[in-house]
């Protein structure tokens, strides 16, 4: 699907409760590099349906500028999975996340009913992982479509089925976030970490979002705006790590003009051609963010 970007900035993906209209107003000025308007756990049963109708006219509206927006539908198994999806074929968010996805078979079922409601190429799927199933199923469903590009961990869900508890550092969530990561970059494709439930704890939150960068996590979901400022500084490349990341490339290619080896030497510490790979991609990174802002 050509109109999926894997260096496109996601640090900072925001839940927006759908049936709420302030909220997906709210939004048009909001500093998140995505937005997921939300039809599933934002939203009560008896107003599914006009959530449904508010979220297709704010995505067919295109008043998001440059965020990425991706519209969460109800699952598969539920009664309002076919009418969402309908719904949103037609307005043609950036994505359609899907809840609860436990299996490749899953995935197929909804790539076909997402084509069958005429979604656009440019309408890619995600996926939110979530359950020990999906965590075990893992390499086989992110490998399951080329539709299916960026994966949610729902760390709320995962922690609620593995019995476990919350706990600051999330040691009984790390080896599903690590082996989500795994499979999701053996892909090449896009992995959100969860949210963080309290809005209290800032400092607990900025340890989670620098714990997610270390695993690897493109970005985080959020659950409220005051959360943005924090997720976007830790998730972007700070002005030591791009100093550096200049240095190894300058160096590596005064190196090669003059007909140096594979290894250089900076600072004492041997850098090769994978060093270099991963500075230019922080730089570049740091030149989508600088862009976004713009």
């Amino acid at each position: 699907m050509s109109a999926f970007d894997p260096h496109r900035p996601r640090r900072s993906v925001l839940y927006m409760p759908g049936a709420n209209a302030r909220a997906l107003e709210k939004a048009t000025g909001l500093p998140a590099d995505g937005l997921i308007l939300d039809l599933e756990d934002a939203v009560a049963p008896d107003d599914k349906a006009s959530a449904r109708d508010r979220v297709a006219a704010a995505v067919a509206g295109r008043g998001y500028g440059q965020r990425e927006v991706v519209a969460r539908v109800n699952g598969l198994d539920t009664p309002w999975f076919a009418d969402d999806v309908a719904a949103l074929a037609a307005a043609a968010p950036d994505a359609i996340l899907v809840p609860k996805v436990g299996s490749a078979e899953d995935v197929r079922g909804i790539e076909a009913a997402v084509e069958a409601a005429g979604a656009p190429d440019t309408t890619l799927l995600w996926a939110m992982i979530e359950t020990p199933s999906a965590i075990l199923r893992a390499t086989e469903i992110v490998a399951a479509s080329e539709r299916l590009v960026g994966f949610v961990l729902g760390t709320n869900d995962l922690v609620k089925e593995l019995r476990a508890v919350h706990v600051p550092g999330r040691a009984p969530l790390l080896p599903a976030l690590a082996w989500a990561v795994l499979a999701v970059r053996d892909v090449g494709k896009v992995v959100l970490d969860g949210v963080f439930n309290d809005l209290d704890d800032a400092d607990g939150f900025e340890a989670e979002c620098r714990q997610g960068r270390e695993l690897g996590f493109d970005g985080k979901t959020l659950i409220h705006p005051r959360q943005l400022d924090a997720c976007n500084r830790v998730y972007a490349p700070s002005a030591t790590e791009l100093d550096h990341a200049r240095t190894l490339v300058a160096a590596w290619e005064s190196a090669r003009a003059a007909g140096g080896g594979g290894v250089v030497t900076v600072d004492g510490r041997m850098v090769e051609h994978l060093h270099v790979e991963e500075a230019r991609r922080v730089l570049a990174q740091a030149e989508a963010i600088a862009e976004r802002s713009d």
